[in-house]
């Protein structure tokens, strides 16, 4: 079956964000944040016992990424 994937064009401060809020739709397999020269900055991988606590320290990650860079693309696999 192949992947669908999803991309979304955001801002630095827009990051963390986008990111919660696609963790909480709960569809997501895997993010991956790429910088504008289409570098891989962090893959996060999702796994159905991935919530909560867990993943307190993945967003701490993303907040200090978004922190150093003004735009990105995010890409969303999922189900």
């Amino acid at each position: 079956m192949p992947k669908k994937t999803e991309e979304f064009k955001v801002g630095g401060d827009e990051i963390v964000k986008k990111v919660k809020e696609l963790i909480k739709q709960g569809n997501a397999r895997r993010i991956i944040i790429k910088n504008q020269k289409e570098e891989t900055l962090i893959e996060i991988p999702l796994t159905l016992g991935a919530v909560g606590a867990v993943l307190v320290p993945t967003i701490a990650a993303v907040g200090a990424l978004a922190a150093l860079i003004s735009k990105c693309t995010i890409i969303v696999e999922k189900k």
